[in-house]
This record gives C-alpha cells, sequence and structure tokens, in this order.
C-alpha cells in the first residue's frame, strides 16, 4: 500500500490506486502549476512515479509539502492544491488516458479533505546563512523539496522531474 498522509487520516492506496491518483493529480497540476511553490508541490507528485521509485513504495504526508511561512502564503498554497484537486476532478484530459480511473474522484475527494483539515505550522522565514555550507552536496533524494527541477515531456505535455530525464509519469507505464 501507498500512504498518503494528513491530520489523523490517511489516504492508503493500492498500486493500481496510486497509478490512478497520480496520473490525474499530474495532468491536473501540469495546467495549473506557475509559482515556485506550486512547482514544488508538482515535483512532489511526480516523484510519486511507482515505475522509477518501486511499486508500493511511494507516499507523502501533506506536512512535506512546501507551504511557506506565513499564512497568506499557506492559504495561498492550500487554494493552489484545491484548484488543482477540482480540475482533475473536472475530468481535465481524462480522456488521453487511455482508460476510465476507477475510483479517481473518491481518492480526489478524499485527500481534498485531507488538504483542507491540514494546518501546517507557522515558521519564521529562514535568514540567509553568513557563509556558503562546507559540504553542498546535491540533492539525491527526486522529491527533495528545495530542488524542484523539472521538465516538460513534450510527447505527454505533462511536468516531470528533470532528475529522471524528463521522463513522465505516463513515459513510464
Amino acid at each position: 500500500m501507498n500512504c498518503f498522509g494528513g491530520p489523523g487520516t490517511e489516504l492508503e492506496l493500492t498500486n493500481g490506486g496510486t497509478e490512478v491518483f497520480v496520473e490525474v493529480m499530474m495532468l491536473a497540476v501540469s495546467a495549473t502549476a506557475g509559482a515556485p511553490s506550486e512547482y514544488r508541490f508538482a515535483a512532489l507528485m511526480a516523484a510519486q512515479d511507482q515505475n522509477m521509485r518501486g511499486r508500493g513504495c511511494v507516499g507523502f504526508d501533506l506536512d512535506e509539502i512546501t507551504w511557506g511561512p506565513t499564512a497568506d502564503e499557506q492559504a495561498r498554497v492550500r487554494r493552489f492544491i484545491l484548484d488543482t484537486v477540482d480540475l482533475a476532478a473536472s475530468g481535465h484530459r481524462w480522456s488521453e488516458l487511455g482508460y476510465e480511473p476507477p475510483y479517481a474522484l473518491d481518492y480526489l475527494r478524499r485527500f481534498r479533505g485531507m488538504v483542507e483539515a491540514f494546518t501546517p505550522p507557522l515558521t519564521p522565514p529562514l535568514a540567509p546563512p553568513l557563509a556558503p555550507p562546507l559540504d553542498r552536496t546535491p540533492p539525491t533524494e527526486p522529491d527533495d523539496p528545495d530542488d524542484p527541477a523539472l521538465a516538460t515531456c513534450l510527447t505527454h505535455r505533462v511536468l516531470a522531474l528533470g532528475e529522471w530525464g524528463g521522463t513522465c509519469v505516463f513515459c513510464t507505464r
């Protein structure tokens, strides 16, 4: 089972359910992302590709999303995610899936409820470091929120992780 965690609840999905959830979300987030925090969320979703990370090995908790340090920024990120979920639930580009996405509306409804109920902690903005860190090892995790390097898959017109050579969730089917 793959788990997407929220406040007091989890969206536990089978491998097939996860594939459906990630695919419909990638179609939507590729149309809605525009700001850096939005691209970070898109990168987090793209990193849930089980064909790249392993079946049964994906999922994230809502506290892994880059919410921002202020209440205003957190409200903007929440609105973006909810709008993205709503676009996915509207059937945006589902005709391109090649299948009728079973249970997708239920997964999206449950995920939406988790996002609505989640209260991210307010954190002060980070001060710039006085000197560069001694060890600047490049990120090794594909879903590192500080490295939202995305590419666009020209074949499928969706965002993809640049670290994976721009291979999107549809290329790896």
